[in-house]
This record gives structure tokens, C-alpha cells and sequence, in this order.
């Protein structure tokens, strides 16, 4: 057996590297970074962000860090993600890159075949979630067309309004004047009887 140097060695050991995210600068990470220490964290990168909000520096530091057979740890999902389809997005790409991801509160951990399973189950259910809001939706409009109604803006002029636009007009009177009498914008009306 040939020895092996000490950077080979390096090479193969995981790190476990942590982020941390808190919403606004009142906020205090504290309670985050202190799990994630005690958990082992190698080092953690915290930024002070909306969840909502998709600039995440230190997000992307880390990522950027992570290394193969890495491990990303966060206190809670909610902290890495803005929404489920987000976080699954993120947790696709890290294992793309061959790193795991673990979640302390709720106990997942994506190096395991537990944690891989649920997040196939969080995948399943986003995707349920989205087809059945496209069906929802798909039904709504034919409900409404079968009721006579069509989707989009009401017209600003309805027919009635139109034809007495057009007398006006042949009779002369400004398209200025037209408006001010219709009620509506000159723009409205060009688009209407031009």
C-alpha cells in the first residue's frame, strides 16, 4: 500500500460549512451561528437579507466555497430558501456540484438516503402543488367561458359610445372635445375609431 500525502488526505475529508441569514439589521444571528457552531461548522457566512430577496452575497460566497463532498448547513430551511421551489432549486444545484446540505432543526440531511428522500418528497409535492394550480386555473377560464365571459381588460368604449364617437367626428367636433364629452383619453379614441 503507498502511503499518501498529507494534502490527499485533506482532499478527502468533508467540510461542514454554515450560513446564516437574518432579515434586517435589528436582527441578531447569534442563536443561528451558535447552532451552527456547535454543530461543527468550519466557517459560516451570515447575511442580513429579506428572504424574499434574491441578492444573497454571502450566499453565493459559500456556495461558491463549497467543494465536493462538502456540506452546507443551516439552522432552519427557511433560512436558505425563499420558497420550497427555491429551496429545492438550491439543494438541486448543491448536489450538482457534489455537495450535501443539512438542515439542524428539522433534522434533514441530504448525505443520508433519509434526507434524500425527503427532498424527492418536497420535489413531489412542489410539482403536485404547481400542476394542481395549473388545473385550478385551466378550469376557472373554462367556467368562465362557458358563462360568456373572456378574460383580459373591458374595453374602455363600448359599442354604443363608439358610434357616437363616429358622429361626432363626422359632424366635426374635435377629438379633444370627443374625449372631454366621452370621458376618456384621446389616445383611447385614436385607438378606437382611427
Amino acid at each position: 500500500m503507498t502511503p499518501t500525502s498529507e494534502t490527499d488526505n485533506c482532499a478527502l475529508v468533508s467540510t461542514l460549512l454554515g450560513y446564516a441569514r437574518v432579515s434586517t439589521a435589528d436582527q441578531n444571528p447569534t442563536l443561528q451561528t451558535d447552532a451552527l457552531t456547535a454543530a461543527g461548522c468550519y466557517k459560516i457566512w451570515t447575511d442580513v437579507a429579506s428572504g424574499s430577496k434574491d441578492d444573497r452575497p454571502q450566499l453565493a460566497a459559500v456556495i461558491e466555497y463549497l467543494r465536493p463532498g462538502d456540506t452546507l448547513a443551516v439552522w432552519r430551511l427557511d433560512r436558505l430558501g425563499r420558497s420550497l421551489p427555491h429551496l429545492l432549486e438550491t439543494v438541486a444545484h448543491l448536489e450538482s456540484i457534489g455537495v450535501g446540505f443539512t438542515s439542524l432543526t428539522e433534522e434533514i440531511n441530504t448525505t443520508t438516503s433519509g434526507g434524500r428522500l425527503i427532498f424527492t418528497i418536497f420535489g413531489a409535492l412542489a410539482e403536485f402543488e404547481r400542476n394542481l394550480l395549473r388545473e385550478r386555473t385551466f378550469a376557472g377560464l373554462e367556467a368562465a367561458k362557458r358563462q360568456g365571459r373572456t378574460g383580459g381588460r373591458p374595453p374602455v368604449l363600448d359599442d354604443k359610445q363608439k358610434a357616437i364617437a363616429r358622429k361626432m367626428k363626422g359632424a366635426g367636433v374635435s377629438m379633444t372635445t370627443i374625449a372631454e364629452t366621452l370621458g376618456v383619453a384621446r389616445s383611447t379614441l385614436y385607438r378606437n375609431l382611427g
